[in-house]
């Protein structure tokens, strides 16, 4: 659970920027750079935002994750079926090619609410097909990435340090945030040669930060011993 605040990450740019009184970088700008950060680390990090819900699915193979979660960046998992009507079995991730060699005509196979596989082209982040098709009664249980929804705090509620709204990502993303602002901040300004590198150094800590949380998670996620 999030707990750094948006003010104080507003306040800690402000000092790095030695504009405490936002006159150069006013606050509300602060805010959308750091609502941009939230679309920037979502694209690099979908994990860094998921969700769970339940997906009514439409009739046939092909479905469309938005059409029920309109927030939807990229499908992530499907787990289970959860259809009434259902047996509640797990769905499993399969290979297309591998299925359309041994059932060229799947696509056109009776309807079900029991699916029993999935599959995913990252070329296509929020869709997935199903085997077998889905009737419109089929229920399952989709895991996504969304971007978190924007910050609209006003002038006055971003220099009030009383102000609780916190990040909507997990606080070990502060840091990266935090260097994405100052990005944004220091390319306003470019065109001074030192800004100009700053703005630099700042973007490649965020990319450094991402990256490096990509393999921590990678190196520390469950597996079987």
């Amino acid at each position: 659970m999030a707990t750094v605040k948006v003010v104080d990450l507003i306040s800690r740019a402000g000092t790095i920027l030695q504009d405490t009184t936002n006159v150069r970088w006013p606050a509300p700008e602060l805010q959308g750079w750091l609502n941009d950060s939230y679309r920037e680390i979502t694209i690099l990090r979908p994990d860094s935002n998921t969700q769970t819900g339940e997906f009514t699915c439409v009739a046939g193979a092909r479905q469309v994750v938005t059409t029920i979660f309109a927030s939807a960046l990229r499908v992530i998992e499907v787990v289970r079926n959860t259809a009434a009507g259902s047996a509640k079995g797990a769905v499993r991730l399969v290979n297309r090619q591998m299925l359309d060699d041994q059932r060229r005509n799947w696509y056109a196979e009776t309807g079900t609410v029991d699916i029993q596989h999935y599959m995913f082209d990252p070329r296509l982040p929020k869709e997935f097909l199903v085997y077998p098709p889905a009737t419109t009664s089929a229920k399952l249980e989709v895991v996504y990435s969304s971007v978190p929804l924007a910050h609209t705090l006003t002038e006055a509620q971003l220099i009030n340090s009383s102000t609780t709204e916190v990040i909507r990502i997990d606080d070990s993303y502060a840091n990266a945030m935090l260097d994405y602002i100052l990005y944004r901040a220091y390319s306003k300004d470019a065109e001074y040669a030192a800004n100009a590198q700053r703005a630099v150094a700042h973007f490649q800590a965020f990319q450094s930060a991402l990256g490096a949380a990509s393999q921590v998670n990678a190196a520390s996620q469950p597996g079987v011993a």
